[in-house]
């Protein structure tokens, strides 16, 4: 009900090494500690977006056959924090401002995907930008909105700072973004419980200029703002572990969103 129904696991050998890493990842953060607050979670949002550009080549075949398990679903996930672990590692032994030098590399990963995702589009006289790019930017003002009247009716969401701010935007992105592969590019959702309730919003007696999803908009940007809410007096009291959490949720939401963004422009229609 809750992975796509296009998931894949990687063989066993590419499975074996990406754990190790993770693992190997995994220790080392937890031996570091790293400091955490909501610049570091703000610095981790262009790996997600470049695992999820990943995940957009690989679907339009774009990653070399010998590391393509590793940009597969689910598993494009592990391998991001894999490589976004290990980098931040590296970052966290720079003394001058860690989140920069994370966000940077960031950037600079999520180029590469983003990048030959797009110039595949161009060859291929597929690039379709006018749609994707401005379901980005209604996501970007919708998200706004929210963020600032959360913190007018609930001044205590204020604590978690860009992470929060975070969190709203990346759901946000995936619910209009889906909504508008759903409705005007003619794309089908793959995750199970989304497309029920898209499939429960088609079914009201709305107006049609609505489209089919947009009762999945409206729960995602719901919920991500409720998630902020009851996070907020936990990042208050536990900064580093609320964070943290606010980062994932913010990935749940952010990855699909920047992957849809980038698939939708790349192949320019369903």
């Amino acid at each position: 009900m809750v992975l796509p129904a296009s998931s894949e696991f990687p063989p066993l050998p590419y499975a074996a090494v990406l754990l190790a890493a993770m693992v190997l990842v995994g220790w080392r953060l937890r031996g570091v500690r790293p400091s955490v607050d909501d610049r570091t979670v703000l610095a981790l949002a262009p790996w997600m977006v470049a695992g999820s550009g990943g995940y957009a080549c690989y679907q339009l075949e774009l990653v070399p056959g010998v590391i393509a398990p590793f940009a597969s679903s689910p598993t494009v996930y592990a391998t991001t924090f894999a490589v976004a672990g290990a980098v931040w590692l590296a970052a966290a032994r720079v003394r001058s401002d860690p989140p920069v030098h994370l966000a940077l590399a960031g950037v600079a990963a999520a180029l590469v995907p983003v990048g030959v995702a797009l110039a595949a589009g161009v060859r291929n006289d597929s690039l379709a930008l006018a749609w994707p790019l401005g379901g980005a930017l209604v996501a970007v003002a919708v998200s706004a909105l929210v963020w600032r009247a959360l913190q007018s009716y609930q001044p205590e969401t204020a604590v978690a700072g860009w992470a929060g701010a975070l969190v709203v935007f990346g759901h946000t992105l995936d619910g209009v973004s889906t909504a508008v592969g759903v409705d005007v590019l003619g794309f089908g959702e793959q995750t199970p419980l989304s497309r029920l309730i898209i499939e429960f919003s088609a079914s009201l007696p709305t107006p049609g200029a609505l489209g089919d999803a947009w009762l999945f908009v409206v729960v995602k940007v719901a919920l991500a703002a409720l998630v902020v809410w009851l996070f907020a007096d936990y990042v208050a009291e536990e900064p580093t572990e609320g964070y943290l959490l606010c980062a994932l949720v913010a990935a749940v939401g952010l990855g699909p969103g920047a992957h849809n963004v980038v698939l939708f422009a790349a192949s320019g229609g369903g």
